[in-house]
């Protein structure tokens, strides 16, 4: 088949990327027909996963505004994912102009993508890069030069934690990440969990996403407490993603399949 402009060079596209799925439930267009039909395959066995998906993009999005209100200006964004409407650097350099934000995912159409997005922008940029494998992006030269890591920094690992095995131990990446950072930074996370009533449906697409690269893991609140270990959890802890400090002008709907937590590094850590 022949890619669209956008897509680059030697893109596999038989095989569907979460990635581009988040960005087709979101209403993007940098997708294959591979990640639409898995997509729709996805919301016909859960009906609710598209409510689900823009609640974590809104969570993303209060998360960046109360971490800007706190101080940070330097946001480390890891399975960013494709550049869609309320990008982090939107987000925080509205509201702080000298923010800064490297963003990190492992799929070539998302960096290829956010670097265009960005080019023009001297305080923000994409490289590619595997979570689990935390020092080899905080080495990358191009992370190093957007970011000052002897300054606090933001983490942001949203709707990406549950792709990673317990055998690829979770905590321990994220105590990687948390042992690179100087004291005041942060660690912000969103995770799928299971929810009562709707057994059924998310086995079916925990199955689905068995047959892709990147299955999906459900975490309790406790376990992603856990993950957060070291760090000061933030209230209101580990919640659903809809009640992670909610925007009193917006009447949304709880969304308990998806949990939020922000965690803090002790300034005298």
């Amino acid at each position: 088949m022949s890619l669209p402009d956008w897509a680059p060079a030697g893109v596999d596209t038989t095989v569907p990327n979460a990635a581009r799925v988040y960005d087709y439930a979101l209403g993007g267009y940098h997708n294959f027909a591979v990640d639409r039909e898995f997509a729709e395959r996805a919301m016909q066995a859960w009906p609710g996963i598209g409510r689900v998906a823009y609640a974590n993009r809104a969570y993303l999005g209060r998360a960046v505004e109360w971490l800007v209100d706190a101080g940070v200006r330097q946001f480390l964004d890891i399975g960013s994912g494709i550049p869609t409407l309320g990008n982090v650097h939107e987000v925080a350099q509205a509201l702080a102009p000298d923010s800064k934000v490297l963003y990190v995912d492992i799929d070539e159409v998302a960096v290829m993508h956010s670097e265009a997005i960005l080019a023009g922008n001297p305080r923000a940029a994409a490289v590619q890069g595997d979570l689990r494998k935390p020092q080899e992006i905080l080495a990358n030269p191009r992370v190093q030069e957007v970011l000052d890591l002897g300054q606090p920094v933001a983490v942001l690992l949203v709707a990406v934690l549950h792709f990673i095995a317990d055998e690829d131990d979770p905590a321990g990446i994220v105590r990687e990440l948390g042992d690179a950072l100087v004291g005041g930074s942060y660690v912000a996370v969103s995770h799928f969990t299971r929810t009562t009533g709707l057994d059924s449906e998310q086995d079916q697409v925990t199955k689905l996403y068995d047959q892709t690269p990147t299955s999906v893991r459900a975490r309790t609140p406790q376990q992603v407490a856990e993950i957060l270990g070291g760090l000061e959890l933030v209230a209101p802890g580990v919640v659903p993603a809809t009640a992670w400090h909610p925007d009193p002008e917006v009447d949304e709907p709880e969304q308990p399949a998806v949990l939020a937590a922000l965690g803090r590094k002790s300034v005298a850590n």
